[in-house]
Parts: C-alpha cells; structure tokens; sequence
C-alpha cells in the first residue's frame, strides 16, 4: 500500500479523479514537454461524460496558461485500464504528435500508466485487515502504530497539516453563504445547520452537528475551495465532520484525532488496493461507502474501541453502501454528493456506536466486503459510474437546464 500521503491530498475541489488529477498530469506533462508548439489533450469516458461540471477544462487549461491548447471530449470512447482516461500531446509546428502520454486519473487523485502507479511506491508490507489484526495482536499495539512503524514519525506532521485544512474547511464552510457555482444554482446550506444546532438540547445536536460539518466541507469542495481527499473530493466532508464532532463531545486533544486519522487511513488505503476509491469505476459505493468506512473506524478508536471493534465499524461502514451508484445530477459535485456526506457522517458514527456494543466479532470479515464491493461496482452499468448518464442525473432535469445539455457527449 501507499504512503498516506497519497490518500489524504490537500487540494482544491470539486473532483480528485476529475480535477486534481488531471492538473497533476497536466503539470507532469507540461514539465517533460516544456517547448512544445502546442498541445492537445484528449479526455475518455468519465472524464469527458462530466468533465466540465467537474472544472477538468478548468483545471488543464489553468497548467497550459499562454499555451496554445486544443482541448478534446470523447465521452463515448474508453481508454483499456480505467474509465478517466487521458491521452497528453506534444504538437510541433505542423501540428505533429513529437511526444505523447496516455495516463489515467483513478481515484483520490491518484495517478496510473499502464497498469502501474505513476506517482507513488508502496511503504505498506501488509496488504489485508487480517494481516493487520494479526499485527496488532502480536504486536499488542493499537493500528495507528503500524503507521508510524511503515511511515516513520514525520507522518504526524503530514497529517496534523491535513487535520488543520479539514478545520479550515469546516470553518469557510460553516461561514459561507449564497449559492453554490452550477445549474443547480444550490444554496449553501451548513450555516444555518449549524445555527439550528446549537440551539438543541446536548444529546439533540448530535444530527446537527455532524451533517452541518459535512455539509460545511461538501459545499467548499463543490464550490472550488481547499479541501482534503479522504479519500476523495467528492466524499471529503464525511471523515471532517466525525472527527470535528468527536474531538468536541469527547474532550479529546489533537494528537487522539491524528492518531485516529492514520488508522482511517489504513482503512482506505485497504480499499484503495484491493478494490477502487473511484466513482467512475465503481460507483460511489466507493467514494462515500469507503469515507463512512474511514470515519467509523476512526470514531471506534476515539471511543475507546479495540482493533477488532475498529475492524466491524469498518466493514459496517462499506457493507451498508454496497450498490450505491454515482449519478451527479447536472455532472456537478453536488446532488445527491453534499447530502450523501452528511448521512454518511451520521452513518458511520452509528457503525461505531454498534460495534462498539460487540466483542468485535461478526460474520463477515471487512476484507470479504471490500471484495464485494470490487465485484459490484464491476457489474454496475456504467451509466451509473459517473458518467451522468443514468440514476437521479437522468431523472431529474433541473429547471431551466437544457436536457440535450446533460447527454454524455455535451455535458463535459
């Protein structure tokens, strides 16, 4: 597995398959290439099927600024190795290919060229939950200290930096008011959440605060702002708001809430191998379903949970999402995402609650859902893998958005 670091990314939003990655791509490009005459990138399937609500146009053309870029949609064509395919050219003076590059964006704002990672290598010897079960009982240490044992102390820096853009967010977010950029023309909805809230009795707030903290960072990931991918953009409020909730109710310090993010961190990084933290490949059963999978096993060790209780909230939180579809209305990170991070927050704090009422022990091993979800969101349509083209984006038309618009070949 990969270095934390490639899952928890500090970027702007709305997308990191659909934004951050292609930036990082067009930036990788443009340093290799650096004299060409001018440059053509073409866009496959998701990428091109929602791009442009997504900013993919944005994000490129912001890298080739003052170049001559030639920008092309092909959302009815598929590259070989995932959905968000990308094809970089180095034009010449008669507009001849010199260089090329195919690469794909495949999640968190991960990077993949023929079937390997282009941007990172592995620091994670185990590769399973049962191997990391087994490591914690041999080692009778908590989850977190493998991280620290793979990734060495500098990690805490690394993801203190992480937890304070996951405050900063809340906070911008919690603040902001007016509409969000799009069709949709979506009010922000987290401030007043939030307000409604500290109104309520203690055990009251509970719902409140989670999906006002969520809500908070899905609208400034949705409308461009700074946030962090856990795993990705699109389901970066869920594991913020747990954490904010948390550390407030349990009068717990920063270093419990860090320590609590590297075990999350395991927890995606193990579906990020062994299945897909993208939306475009399997569904958002792999975007939300893996951040409620995250934040309830980060909530079951801030609650005092042992590694097995920690493992069940985690399964819970992926099992309870299997078969969710990713059908942004308007190809916008927006409908139904912002909602779906706040009930994952709620849900995932739920996971840990339950598991916590067990010995930990349960029939069917996170390891085994994570699988299931590999194979689900396999046999999902893909009109139902962020491509718009199916679900509530193809239900429900917003008034005064033209439907031709929304078709794959238009839409981005």
């Amino acid at each position: 597995m990969e270095s934390l670091r490639e899952l928890y990314r500090i970027g702007a939003g709305p997308s990191a398959s659909h934004t951050m990655g292609p930036k990082r791509a067009a930036e990788q490009f443009l340093a290799r290439h650096g004299a060409a005459a001018s440059y053509r990138v073409t866009l496959y399937g998701s990428l091109a099927a929602t791009g442009k609500g997504h900013l993919t146009d944005v994000a490129i053309q912001q890298v080739f600024a003052r170049r001559k870029l030639d920008l092309q949609w092909r959302a009815r064509e598929r590259l070989p190795l995932h959905p968000n395919g990308m094809l970089f050219e180095a034009l010449d003076d008669t507009g001849s290919a010199g260089a090329s590059w195919r690469v794909y964006s495949v999640g968190g704002g991960a990077l993949m060229e023929d079937g390997a990672s282009a941007t990172a290598a592995s620091v994670y010897p185990l590769q399973t939950m049962k191997e990391l079960l087994a490591w914690a009982e041999k080692h009778n240490a908590p989850l977190w200290k493998y991280v620290e044992q793979c990734e060495g102390r500098e990690v805490w820096d690394y993801l203190a930096r992480c937890w304070q853009a996951m405050q900063e967010a809340i906070e911008r977010g919690i603040e902001g008011h007016g509409v969000l950029p799009g069709a949709l023309k979506l009010r922000r909805k987290a401030h007043r959440h939030h307000q409604q809230a500290k109104g309520r009795p203690g055990p009251l707030q509970r719902t409140g605060l989670l999906t006002a903290y969520a809500l908070a960072v899905s609208e400034e990931n949705a409308s461009g702002g700074t946030v962090v991918t856990a795993p990705t953009c699109g389901a970066c409020g869920v594991v913020p708001a747990v954490l904010r909730y948390l550390r407030e109710v349990l009068n717990v310090d920063d270093k419990a809430v860090i320590r609590a993010m590297a075990t999350a961190g395991l927890v995606g990084n193990l579906v990020k191998t062994n299945a897909s933290i993208s939306g475009a490949a399997v569904g958002c059963q792999g975007e939300v379903g893996t951040a409620c999978s995250m934040a309830a096993a980060a909530a079951t060790q801030m609650m005092g949970g042992t590694a097995a209780q920690i493992e069940y909230a985690a399964e819970m939180g992926i099992e309870h999402h299997l078969g969710l579809t990713c059908d942004p209305v308007a190809g916008l990170v927006q409908i139904p995402c912002i909602e779906r991070n706040a009930v994952g927050a709620m849900r995932a704090v739920d996971c840990a609650d339950y598991a916590l009422l067990s010995d930990g022990s349960h029939e069917i091993p996170f390891d085994t859902v994570v699988r299931t979800m590999k194979a689900t969101g396999e046999d999902m349509q893909e009109r139902y893998r962020e491509t718009s083209e199916g679900g509530l984006a193809r239900m429900h038309v917003p008034a005064g958005v033209d439907p031709a618009a929304l078709d794959g070949n238009h839409c981005g």
